[in-house]
């Protein structure tokens, strides 16, 4: 079944990220694993810059333990593409994030995707709550 086309429109957080040659596979168009690490780089941009997540240094660190893509359109090398980057889903201890790839200029996906953040305590790994300052600016991501 095709998954109903997501709009730019529909996100309000996007991340540009230039595609590299390495991102090119044997065929020419970038390979599907890459498009895994543009929607990480992506989710993790969104809490670095809205919610001031340390990377480094906070007591907490988020795990991805699912994820999916459908691949709509073929990226490639040189390209500008922006991630759109929501959330759907804000739960005790985990954020499920709705993301999807635009080419430069065009309103429908090139891919769409999803995947699950839960956080963890950094050192011991346990299951942790998102902390309410987090929680409360994603508000403004949550899609309706």
């Amino acid at each position: 079944m095709k998954p109903e086309i997501k709009l730019r429109s529909q996100y309000h957080f996007l991340f540009p990220i230039q595609t590299r040659w390495a991102d090119n596979d044997i065929y020419g168009h970038v390979n599907n694993v890459t498009y895994y690490s543009y929607f990480d780089t992506a989710a993790n941009a969104l809490l670095i810059q809205k919610t001031a997540f340390d990377i480094h240094h906070s007591p907490i660190i988020g795990l991805v333990v699912n994820s999916s893509c459908n691949f709509l359109a073929e990226l490639t090398y040189p390209e500008i593409i922006e991630v759109g980057v929501a959330i759907s889903k804000i739960g005790h201890s985990s954020l499920t994030y709705d993301l999807a790839i635009f080419k430069q200029g065009k309103e429908q996906a090139s891919a769409q995707g999803s995947f699950v953040h839960v956080f963890v305590d950094r050192q011991t790994k346990k299951s942790t709550s998102i902390p309410d300052e987090m929680r409360d600016a994603l508000q403004p991501f949550l899609m309706g």
